[in-house]
């Protein structure tokens, strides 16, 4: 797998040479888009239940003071299997159960090169990061639907946020920009690259790392006359396994900067909706 230079920071960068052809890519996209295409009736089949993340629908809305984002967006479980819940796969277009399948297993293989990748990047042993997420690691994957917007300068698709994540692995779109990080301040764009993958670490690896790797800030901008899709796959420790830095990261000229965490993935979305960071809850 190649690697691109990062979008603005180490903990941001595009791969190249996954595994997956361009025209694969293109189906992945072209089912995220017919499904989004349907109506609106035949997508409420697989609506989010109340206090449920997995399924079709929009911001959860926990509080009268959060800002919405601009998007629509279907939220599915795939690893470990026995967390689908397939009624919430769409039937409709067909060929999207199969292609999700297909995609999932090859980012398994994707997300362990890029583990061992990261741990050899700080010189430590190959697997420590891969053995965090598990071989019963959780990866959910967010297919985004980011509809044109006639106030593009008030409204944003996603608000500023880090993902809780160990690593995060996008599909962009391959024709409309919108992704943004933040870095010194100043908001820099992400470069559609068709054909790569973009990969950041999440405040999982923040934490993992004792504050060396960064879960870099990014946010989404909407379009007046365009829409806009993706898809992410959000890499996650198998449940109820705990996080903390490393032991071999830790002494006393670099003190442990972070408290251990477990299913950090519960509380980070109470965190996201009100536009706070829950990693900086977790520093000591």
């Amino acid at each position: 797998m190649g690697l691109l230079s990062g979008c603005c920071s180490d903990s941001v960068f595009q791969a190249i040479n996954h595994g997956m052809t361009p025209e694969f890519l293109d189906e992945v996209r072209e089912m995220t888009k017919q499904f989004f295409a349907l109506p609106l009736e035949e997508k409420q089949k697989y609506s989010r239940e109340v206090n449920d993340i997995q399924g079709y629908g929009n911001d959860m809305v926990i509080s009268q003071q959060q800002t919405l984002d601009w998007t629509d967006r279907l939220y599915l479980s795939v690893y470990p299997e026995e967390h689908r819940k397939l009624k919430l796969w769409p039937q409709n277009p067909e060929s999207l159960r199969g292609t999700l399948e297909q995609y999932s297993r090859k980012l398994q293989v994707v997300t362990k090169t890029v583990l061992v990748a990261m741990a050899r990047s700080l010189n430590l042993d190959d697997n420590c990061f891969w053995e965090q997420y598990g071989e019963k690691g959780k990866m959910d994957v967010r297919f985004n639907l980011y509809p044109p917007c006639s106030r593009p300068d008030v409204v944003l698709g996603l608000k500023p946020h880090a993902d809780g994540t160990i690593i995060t692995l996008l599909l962009q779109d391959k024709q409309v920009e919108g992704l943004q990080f933040l870095k010194d301040d100043q908001w820099f764009r992400a470069p559609i690259v068709p054909d790569a993958l973009l990969i950041n670490v999440g405040d999982l690896a923040e934490i993992l790392s004792n504050g060396i790797l960064k879960s870099p800030v990014h946010r989404v901008l909407t379009n007046p006359d365009k829409e806009r899709i993706s898809l992410a796959a959000l890499c996650l420790p198998e449940l109820d396994k705990e996080t903390e830095p490393l032991e071999s990261l830790v002494n006393e000229s670099t003190p442990k900067l972070y408290k251990k965490v477990k299913n950090y993935d519960r509380t980070y979305f109470d965190y996201y909706q009100q536009g706070r960071r829950p990693i900086e809850a977790s520093k000591i």
